[in-house]
């Protein structure tokens, strides 16, 4: 059995078109994510729990982006919109694994934070590396349960509607207008289930940020509430950007007759994240900066010019 994805255009042009622009973005989020990851791995002063967890969002940002771009730019180059079965479950499958695992390890630096800046001073017996590696593990364990259970149920049976999927990849709510009633049925309480413990890690993340923000303005040095705001408010952008994307996800109306609408609406969520989360960091964060810094002078060194005095 195979889907059909929505053409964007029939125009070649515009396919092509398309093609280029979700390319130039797909190297862009490549590049921007791998350099932040080995600016981590290869930095001593970035050895330190905050950084070994976010150096855990970079390979999920481009594992999040690579389920669904590279697909859409060769299906736009060769007029070819097919995907298979298991292709549309492997799609389904990775970015629920990696969406999920993010969101995980997004809870998980918000409370690397929330101990950092309020209670300081048990931050080395709270965060120890042993702890932060159970944390890791705990969070793509989490994902991958996750995505199990949700892909195994929506494809566990037959599918009874049409094999149109009105987007340019196997997207989660358009997926679900094809599956059979009883399927259709368990995935809501499947989903429902799931959004009742994110609320409760939404609600730890409100009251979290709001204790740190209020143990930051308390602060008497303004440089000190300068370097808290520098390692948060990063993370706080984030996390801001990855719930509005699941809002946009779970709430966004689907359009059967517009292209344009659903990939305006699905790129909110499988580009964006990607593409901007290396720049936020890299923009807020002066060791990432710095350590970027000394990568490119690594890898570009300087010409050294002789010049020879004339006697």
């Amino acid at each position: 059995m195979e889907f059909f994805l929505m053409d964007f255009s029939k125009i070649r042009e515009l396919q092509v078109l398309h093609a280029i622009f979700f390319l130039v973005i797909y190297i862009s989020s490549l590049m921007g994510n791998l350099l932040t990851f080995t600016a981590i791995v290869t930095d001593p002063h970035l050895h330190s729990p905050m950084y070994f967890l976010l150096s855990n969002l970079s390979p999920l940002d481009l594992g999040c982006i690579s389920v669904t771009v590279p697909k859409f730019i060769i299906n736009s180059l060769t007029g070819n919109q097919s995907i298979y079965l298991l292709g549309c479950a492997a799609q389904v499958f990775f970015f629920i694994f990696f969406s999920g695992t993010e969101f995980a390890f997004l809870v998980a630096m918000s409370y690397d934070r929330f101990v950092a800046i309020c209670h300081p001073l048990h931050y080395e017996v709270t965060m120890t590396p042993l702890r932060c590696l159970w944390v890791a593990i705990g969070s793509w364990v989490s994902g991958l349960i996750c995505s199990a259970v949700h892909t195994g149920n929506m494809f566990r049976l037959p599918f009874s509607g049409s094999n149109m999927i009105n987007q340019f990849f196997c997207d989660i709510p358009h997926v679900l207008k094809v599956l059979s009633s009883e399927v259709h049925d368990t995935e809501y309480v499947l989903l429902a289930t799931i959004s009742t413990l994110d609320l409760f890690c939404f609600c730890f993340l409100i009251i979290s940020y709001a204790y740190m923000f209020s143990t930051v303005f308390k602060m008497p040095s303004e440089e000190g509430r300068h370097k808290a705001l520098s390692t948060c408010s990063p993370q706080l952008i984030i996390l801001v950007l990855f719930l509005l994307d699941a809002i946009v996800t779970l709430l966004g109306p689907l359009s059967d007759t517009s292209p344009v609408h659903n990939l305006l609406i699905s790129m909110t969520y499988t580009t964006l994240p990607p593409f901007m989360n290396p720049i936020i960091y890299n923009l807020r964060n002066m060791k990432i900066k710095a350590a970027l810094g000394r990568i490119i002078k690594i890898a570009f060194p300087p010409k050294i010019e002789v010049i020879m005095l004339r006697r």
